[in-house]
């Protein structure tokens, strides 16, 4: 076994362990989907990303004491992106998924994305020259829209919304303003007793009293974490439980972990406005291990407060049903299934000029990410202006710090096509511990 395969193995190892213990069949289930491709490993191994950012791949080129603790993403990646409905009522395409969120080095959001395209320019049989290109689209994106925020905003595109976006991103949010509740929980529940409950479906199954019982009284917790502003915290019939169920194999990120469905009222007794949430078990985000910074680790209750928090200092107007609790004493997420939610599929987009358009977006989506958790926000881990300081760090020198990222793309591209092959050979020989 030679010694990057060696490195891969202590690593992954590390990360999952404990949990392929207790589930080895929930992980056979993430290794099976990390074998299929380059970027499905990628999107499942975030733990190896950091360790080698903190290892044979650390530089501290573009970073200084501020820029190092920012509040960062965690697991950029070109799939964590897509719409949402924000507590204004209006459609945003971002970024979504904030498991991984935490306080760290600014760039380590930047080069995980770029390595990302790297590895999606690679799949659609790109030159190394065209996946440059679309690099440096995002790079010059991100910090023209970060430059015009920390200059006071009046030249600075803003949200992706419908009226700010063209092309692919813009059919995407008009896909997703044609959704509508009512589908959501025809697909997701029945009518049984001129009621709804939940359709047991593959992957979801009924709870016994007690696990209800338990679930409720995190429901109630979770009920004094949601802002006070008019929002659902304030609407009592809301809050009526209608039912609730176990969820099984959920996200190639979440294996092993736990995750209930709660479906509400709603706003009125209408059967047609009743919300789904999900109360899933939130764990340790891997960029964690490599930041020793005491005063953000103990800033968090527990992992759920943590991705709740990040969530909403990394989003802007996020999620009124975002919140978070404790079951059985463990941390949990909590949020709506929204019917607003749509994808950019990939798949759809290979036209050079759309994919640069995309690049362009997504650059000014990060930047705007960036900057909201500061020292203008609710939330005071961060206490000085991002944007400024990472604007200052830069200083100027926009192609030295492409260069940079396109360097690192190529690099790192190449890197987690090997190691995806690594992997699928630990893992068809039997050669990871426990699966």
């Amino acid at each position: 076994m030679g010694t990057r395969t060696t490195f891969l193995l202590d690593v992954l190892m590390t990360e999952f362990g404990d949990s392929i213990a207790r589930d080895p069949a929930a992980f056979r289930r993430k290794f099976r989907k990390m074998a299929a491709s380059p970027f499905a490993f990628y999107r499942g191994s975030a733990c190896l990303f950091y360790a080698d950012l903190a290892g044979p791949y650390a530089d501290d080129a573009y970073l200084d004491e501020p820029t190092g603790r920012v509040w960062i993403h965690g697991d950029l990646h070109a799939e964590n992106f897509g719409t949402y409905m924000n507590a204004s009522g209006e459609l945003v395409f971002n970024v979504n998924d904030f498991d991984e969120a935490y306080v760290g080095p600014y760039v380590w959001d930047l080069k995980r994305f770029a390595a990302s395209v790297a590895l999606l320019g690679y799949a659609k049989a790109l030159s190394d020259e065209a996946i440059g290109g679309l690099v440096a689209d995002f790079a010059g994106a991100y910090l023209e829209e970060l430059t015009a925020i920390a200059a006071g905003g009046d030249d600075a595109i803003g949200s992706l919304t419908l009226g700010t976006t063209t092309g692919v991103l813009h059919r995407v949010l008009q896909t997703a303003r044609l959704s509508t509740r009512v589908a959501l929980l025809d697909v997701e529940t029945v009518i049984d007793d001129y009621d709804r409950r939940f359709a047991l479906v593959d992957g979801r199954e009924p709870v016994d009293g007690a696990t209800r019982e338990a679930v409720l009284a995190a429901f109630a917790g979770y009920l004094t974490t949601l802002p006070g502003d008019g929002g659902p915290a304030g609407r009592a019939v809301e809050h009526v439980v209608k039912d609730v169920a176990l969820r099984k194999g959920v996200g190639i990120g979440s294996a092993g972990l736990p995750s209930y469905n709660l479906l509400l009222e709603g706003r009125s007794q209408a059967l047609e406005n009743d919300v789904i949430l999900y109360m899933k078990q939130a764990a340790a985000p891997a960029v964690a291990r490599h930041v020793t910074d005491e005063k953000v680790a103990s800033y968090f209750l527990h992992q759920g407060h943590r991705t709740a928090e990040s969530q909403r200092a990394l989003q802007a107007y996020a999620d009124p049903w975002l919140g978070y609790t404790t079951l059985d004493g463990v941390g949990q997420l909590v949020a709506e299934v929204s019917p607003y939610s749509a994808d950019l599929d990939w798949d759809d987009v290979n036209e050079p000029g759309e994919l640069r358009s995309i690049m362009r977006d997504l650059g000014r989506a990060v930047a705007r990410m960036h900057s909201v958790a500061d020292d203008e926000s609710s939330h005071d881990l961060v206490d000085f202006s991002t944007e400024e300081a990472i604007v200052a760090v830069i200083g100027g020198d926009r192609p030295g710090f492409t260069a940079m990222l396109v360097e690192f793309a190529h690099r790192y591209g190449a890197q987690a096509r090997g190691d995806h092959q690594r992997f699928v050979d630990l893992f068809r020989n039997g050669l990871l511990p426990g699966v």
